[in-house]
């Protein structure tokens, strides 16, 4: 089991950047696909982000990729979201979540962190 930790988040406005944190305790923080997904007042959790467990390989959604970049460090069990030209529609609950599977869908990450809260307005 992994415990996780999101930080980072805030009110930026348009065309703003962030960068978010996950730190990770538990074992072998390696062998986990982390994932990001985000949760939209009203709406349903969606798909963000997933980066393979040596870093090697990483996806997008389609409403993020060329904004966004997911990276880890796993000497520090860390896991990043660089959010760059922030939009109000990112305006979001954002979580970590970990697997053991290379996957984009929230049913295959076990652990989630608590979220942290990103508010894009100008």
């Amino acid at each position: 089991q992994v415990q996780l930790v999101e930080s980072g988040g805030g009110l930026v406005q348009p065309g703003d950047s962030l960068r978010l944190s996950c730190a990770a305790s538990g074992r072998a923080f390696s062998t986990y696909a982390m994932g990001w997904f985000r949760q939209a007042p009203g709406k349903e959790q969606e798909f963000v982000a997933v980066i393979t467990g040596s870093g090697g390989n990483t996806m997008y959604a389609d409403s993020v990729k060329g904004r966004f970049t997911i990276s880890r460090d796993n000497a520090k069990n860390t896991v990043f979201l660089q959010m760059n030209s922030l939009k109000p529609e990112d305006t979001a609950d954002y979580y970590c979540a970990s697997s053991v599977v290379w996957s984009t869908k929230r049913y295959n990450f076990r652990d989630w962190g608590q979220g942290t809260q990103v508010t894009v307005s100008s």
